[in-house]
């Protein structure tokens, strides 16, 4: 009888386990950036913006945060390279470019890839815009 009340002790010790993680803090697998002390790196204040219809080599520019630095953000349409300036306004970057002239009649993504201090709160994001001849 005594063993059976231990095994039924054990047993609802271990379906409440679950619940004890969530109510102590624990922030599981892979963990929170905001809990890690991680400033999620973004992108903001895009113009163009998503969906937009521009002329080929238009010009194009967004607000970058939480990047390491003007270094660290890289701007590629197609898979291919794209040359930006980037302007320090303290609490973020302006990054500006032209797409290329070469691309008309064409929906294209513009992608955007912000490498923070830590590599959980980096970025890859982007927009689409539509390319009039």
């Amino acid at each position: 009888m005594q063993t059976s009340k231990i095994f039924a002790a054990l047993l609802a010790l271990g379906f409440s386990q679950p619940s004890w993680s969530q109510s102590t803090g624990h922030i599981g697998h892979g963990g929170n950036a905001s809990e890690s002390g991680c400033i999620r790196a973004k992108v903001s204040r895009i113009k163009p913006e998503h969906l937009s219809t521009v002329a080929p080599g238009a010009d194009f520019s967004f607000a970058a945060s939480g990047s390491n630095g003007p270094g660290h953000i890289h701007v590629s349409i197609k898979q291919q390279p794209i040359p930006i300036t980037v302007e320090d306004k303290d609490t973020f970057y302006l990054v500006k470019g032209k797409l290329p002239a070469d691309i008309k009649n064409a929906t294209i993504r513009v992608s955007v890839t912000l490498k923070a201090k830590f590599e959980k709160c980096s970025a890859e994001e982007g927009w689409l815009l539509k390319v009039s001849e």
